[in-house]
């Protein structure tokens, strides 16, 4: 212990005094349930926007990468993939100077969304059919410290807590044929920075980054903690987690500070591995109790910091289960884990069947769909027919029941040629199904309408 680094120092008494293993452990849990969401979205900025020879590369910093298809099996870099709506990508660096994003105008039959999040994954904006409209124009992300007026041309300036940022895009496709049409409005999205909209020389260049590769073991050993410290050196602590920060740098963890896990006592390793350990079990109970009964519905999960007032287990399971998920407002998200009788859903066992009533289908302004997931993966299922879902654009071609309802099959054979057009491919083994509403009506954010149950036939 020469060098007098925080990591040092908590071996043996702690970054602000003697600290026990049960309180390392007790840190490192809550450090570990706060940071995860931003680890997790480091591994995906760091695969889309770094990792250029990498098969999820999409574009560099402060360009725009368009993906002119949807989703299928082979993409990886996010889990939970919606397969609706091909996406459009930026990763923001706003240290130097703003980025103005540029909207094409589009037909209103067309929903289309561009979604601001921050390093914390809030969603803290949206551009598009239902904040701005879909008659385009230019709109100015900046970072926390900038200071400047709006320029003519710019419809709206909107602020980031962090001065790196995600804009996620998504352009529904209404089927297969409209594909090149998604790709020619997916071409009128622009990103310029400020200085390049205004026709103005360029400010000095920000500080280059190192970005560290993110290994395997990221979110699982103790080197999570590291790319937690670095993506915090993007955002300056809020002031409702003044105390929450100083609690953690107790361990090494916070802006700024350095963290080695090799420079701690073995005992204080195992204490704070044993407080992932703990964060991870913590989650597990919460999914179970909370999520999977539905008492907590996704709403709960997605928006901005003031939606999420700091809950961090929210904020935690919203990153595991479906990162960068939409805000309430914007899409609603209804999980199957569990069949009606509360068992886990399981293709391999059991075959299931979803019935929606005549009156009765999911409430959506734009446009609703269900997907399915491998439940080991949390990737689409790879499928003859590669169909990975069934939504509302194919309501033509589905076939209706008797009484005018709709019965869908959850399987992993076919249910049949009579049945084929209404059957979602599951994998041989557990997997679980996600219904997204975009633009949900009323009744859905307010829990009037309920989700029909995924019922089990052997």
């Amino acid at each position: 212990m020469k060098d007098g680094s925080a990591a040092d120092k908590i071996s043996d008494t702690g970054a602000a005094g003697t600290l026990s293993e049960a309180e390392a452990a007790s840190i490192a849990r809550d450090a570990y349930i706060y940071g995860f969401p931003l680890v997790e979205e480091y591994k995906t900025l760091y695969a889309q926007a770094i990792d250029q020879g990498g098969p999820d590369f999409k574009a560099p910093f402060n360009q725009i990468g368009n993906t002119a298809n949807v989703f299928t099996p082979k993409d990886r870099a996010i889990i939970t993939p919606n397969s609706d709506t091909p996406y459009s990508f930026v990763w923001m660096d706003l240290r130097a100077e703003p980025l103005v994003l540029t909207l094409p105008p589009i037909e209103k039959k067309r929903y289309y969304s561009v979604q601001l999040i921050d390093i914390y994954t809030h969603n803290f904006a949206y551009l598009g059919t239902r904040t701005t409209g879909n008659q385009g124009g230019n709109f100015m992300i900046v970072g926390p410290d900038w200071k400047g007026e709006k320029p003519d041309g710019v419809k709206a300036v909107i602020r980031s807590e962090s001065s790196i940022a995600y804009a996620l895009y998504r352009t529904q496709l209404f089927n297969p044929k409209d594909l090149a049409r998604v790709q020619a409005i997916q071409k009128g999205y622009k990103v310029r920075t400020l200085s390049a909209f205004l026709s103005q020389p360029a400010p000095a260049a920000a500080a280059s980054i190192d970005w560290p590769k993110p290994g395997a073991d990221a979110t699982s050993s103790l080197a999570f903690f590291r790319y937690l410290n670095f993506m915090l050196q993007f955002a300056s602590t809020v002031p409702s987690e003044q105390d929450l920060m100083a609690r953690f740098a107790k361990i090494g963890v916070g802006r700024g500070l350095p963290f080695d896990e090799n420079a701690l006592s073995p005992a204080m390793r195992k204490a704070m591995a044993d407080g992932m350990a703990d964060g991870k079990t913590q989650f597990a109970e919460f999914k179970k109790k909370q999520i999977d009964t539905r008492k907590v519905s996704s709403g709960a999960l997605f928006g901005t910091r003031e939606h999420l007032q700091n809950n961090y287990m929210y904020r935690y399971a919203g990153a595991a289960l479906g990162i960068f998920g939409n805000s309430i407002e914007e899409a609603l998200y209804s999980s199957y884990y569990v069949d009606k009788d509360g068992k886990p859903l399981d293709a391999s066992k059991m075959r299931y069947t979803l019935h929606f009533d005549q009156h009765h289908l999911p409430p959506a302004n734009a446009f609703w769909s269900l997907t399915m997931y491998d439940g080991k993966s949390k990737l689409l299922v790879d499928n003859a027919l590669n169909r990975y879902l069934i939504n509302s654009p194919m309501l033509p071609q589905l076939k209706r029941d008797q009484d005018g309802g709709l019965t869908l099959y959850i399987q992993k054979d076919s249910p049949g040629k009579d049945k084929v057009s209404n059957w979602l491919p599951a994998p041989d083994g557990p997997f679980y199904a996600i219904m997204r509403l975009y633009l949900p009506r009323p009744e859905a954010i307010s829990g009037q309408w309920r989700q029909p149950p995924m019922v089990a036939a052997e």
